[in-house]
């Protein structure tokens, strides 16, 4: 009953997306890693740029990674790009090009995990394994009154055998995108559609009472606080760029040269031009910009580069950098 009541829901609210009816695996799992950590409607037209610049596997594979980064540049999680980079190396180096078809090939592949291989294998194959996200931790959580933590695997786990006893097995694609697309927009965190609700009558939490209650999260991830100081050199036009290095945020990405210091030390610079904060997953990044034109010359040293201030946008930046330069026209500080 629910798998037929959801079906015929999505069938008739679907919402028209660029993937949307794709069955090309690739396509499919650029979608998949774009709208992870990202809205519908911001990685709508990042989807159609990386198309456009990586049409298959071939030419993703045959890419620098630092095109594919500037691709990818204002989506974050500058890993999932990283990822996919290799991942498709890998398709090219071990299943000559060609889409692996089954759902262990896809898993082994670099930055694919469980939901994702399951996504790409039932919209692209017809596997009937449940792709289990937190729009579908949510919504079988309040229907089916589950009242166990979804941070813990058991209780993921839990709710991904129920998705397994209730896929569909004729249309597994459609029954994971109807999941996911009723969370996104009916089943919502807050403020959902129950009166309209096609599950109005087997829902659990809204028969009890528990909709604002379910599903129940007791992790709360801690955010670490860091303060950024960045110098813009300007000298004749051209600046300095160097490149993020280790296992930091941000890796192989460019930025102004950088000294992380503490908070008080960081409250007590004035001689900024801008400011700007950013929230990652895991932590905060408070950064003050110094534009020094007063330079004699530029050197570069260790891993920074001089670069023309109008070739700026030619390297891929994380996005505090690009943010920064959308406020200030560094030609006018010359």
């Amino acid at each position: 009953m629910f798998t037929q009541r959801l079906l015929t829901w999505y069938d008739e609210h679907k919402r028209s997306l660029p993937w949307r009816g794709e069955t090309d695996p690739y396509k499919i799992w650029v979608s998949e890693i774009i709208l992870q950590q990202t809205r519908v409607q911001q990685g709508w037209d990042y989807y159609l740029l990386f198309i456009e610049t990586f049409p298959t596997v071939e030419s993703l594979a045959k890419a620098q990674e630092e095109q594919v980064l500037r691709v990818w540049q204002g989506l974050g999680y500058y890993s999932r790009a990283r990822n996919m980079h290799t991942a498709a190396q890998q398709i090219v180096e071990l299943h000559q090009g060609i889409f692996p078809q089954q759902y262990d090939d896809i898993r082994k592949l670099k930055g694919i995990g469980d939901y994702t291989a399951a996504a790409i294998g039932s919209i692209a194959f017809g596997l009937p394994y449940p792709a289990v996200d937190g729009n579908v931790l949510r919504i079988i959580s309040r229907i089916f009154g589950i009242f166990d933590d979804i941070a813990t695997q058991k209780t993921r786990q839990k709710i991904t055998d129920i998705c397994t006893k209730i896929i569909d097995t004729q249309r597994p694609g459609d029954f994971n995108q109807a999941c996911m697309e009723f969370g996104a927009t009916w089943c919502t965190p807050k403020n959902p559609q129950c009166t309209e609700c096609p599950f109005l009558n087997q829902c659990y939490a809204l028969q009890h009472g528990q909709v604002n209650t379910l599903p129940i999260k007791s992790n709360k991830i801690s955010k670490r606080e860091r303060y950024f100081v960045y110098t813009i050199y300007i000298y004749s036009n051209n600046t300095l760029l160097e490149q993020r290095t280790g296992k930091d945020i941000w890796k192989n990405l460019y930025q102004f040269p950088l000294l992380e210091t503490d908070q008080q030390q960081y409250e007590q610079i004035e001689n900024y031009e801008y400011q700007l904060r950013e929230v990652l997953t895991h932590q905060i990044v408070h950064a003050k910009f110094i534009v020094e034109t007063q330079c004699q010359s530029l050197k570069a040293t260790n891993n920074q580069i001089i670069v023309p201030i109008s070739a700026l946008n030619d390297y891929p930046m994380p996005k505090i950098m690009t943010e920064f330069l959308k406020s200030k026209d560094l030609y006018e500080q010359k």
